[in-house]
């Protein structure tokens, strides 16, 4: 099944999902926020259409989408989709949500799923978990099915360990008993793609690998794979002090993310099921794309 997809917010997970959907046959158009971003996406092929969140797309933008992807974090008036765009969303049948992993809270490096029931503290999850269910509740009036997405730490090419390794920014803070759950952005298109050829009542799915793992073995493997010295590991004490609100808040929760769900009811089958696999094709890309040998 294929038709016409929109997504607010062509950004790093968003162009990936809408390049994948469009290999596979789907019509894509969507929104960014520059008109130097419109410029390059039209080049990559893209129907491109500014949104500032603030005023409401044409209808005409949409063009009948049949799919509705919001990528798009809430502001603090909530989802500027949802917030200008309801309207002319009324067509869609299908309707999709970017969230957060970090819905569920802190769970002390405990395992959660899709039925560990949500308990944010941090601010941004608290939105998150509200914007989720305002999309669910927009499903419900227009009889459309709502899939929601919680993703952990994303990364890929140009957003991961190996270039911060490269750049010299990399830290290996030590935390102990502190893990984090990751997913490569094109496992990210690859989840929403399956969900989207799917017709069921909608579902939430945790978007995450199979290998939960800390900075600092994370970092290790990076300089391993680029032949760099490791750094010595910062103890937590010495390292929070220096570290940005938000950074200390990604610290504050601990839990590892259960992925069964996209598994066994969407059929994926990860392409980098661990940060093992997507480190070294990004190390392998950046000496590609240098001409080292």
């Amino acid at each position: 099944m294929t038709g016409r997809l929109f997504i607010f917010g062509l950004g790093y997970c968003g162009l990936e999902i809408a390049k994948l959907a469009r290999a596979a046959g789907w019509r894509v158009a969507g929104t960014c926020r520059t008109n130097e971003r419109a410029e390059e996406l039209k080049r990559q092929g893209f129907e491109a259409h500014l949104f500032d969140g603030m005023g409401a797309l044409p209808a005409e933008a949409f063009g009948s989408a049949s799919h509705v992807l919001c990528t798009i974090a809430p502001g603090t008036t909530g989802d500027p989709a949802l917030k200008t765009s309801a309207r002319v969303l009324r067509d869609a049948r299908w309707l999709g949500y970017l969230s957060t992993t970090g819905v569920y809270g802190d769970h002390g490096g405990g395992w959660v799923d899709e039925d560990t029931p949500p308990r944010p503290v941090q601010p941004r999850s608290i939105a998150r978990l509200a914007t989720e269910r305002a999309w669910q509740a927009m499903g419900m009036e227009m009889g459309s099915a709502v899939d929601i997405f919680r993703l952990p730490g994303i990364y890929g090419p140009g957003r991961s360990t190996i270039d911060q390794v490269t750049a010299g920014t990399a830290r290996r803070i030590d935390k102990p008993g502190q893990v984090f759950s990751r997913i490569h952005v094109e496992d990210v298109a690859g989840a929403v793609l399956l969900a989207l050829g799917r017709a069921r009542a909608g579902a939430i799915y945790n978007v995450a690998d199979d290998l939960p793992a800390s900075t600092g073995e994370v970092v290790a493997f990076a300089c391993e794979l680029l032949g760099e010295p490791v750094p010595p590991a910062v103890p937590w004490d010495d390292a929070a002090p220096t570290m940005s609100a938000m950074a200390r808040s990604f610290y504050a929760e601990n839990r590892r993310v259960k992925n069964d769900r996209i598994k066994n009811e969407l059929g994926l089958a990860l392409r980098y099921p661990t940060y093992k696999e997507g480190l070294r094709a990004i190390a392998l890309g950046a000496r590609h794309s240098s001409g080292a040998s």
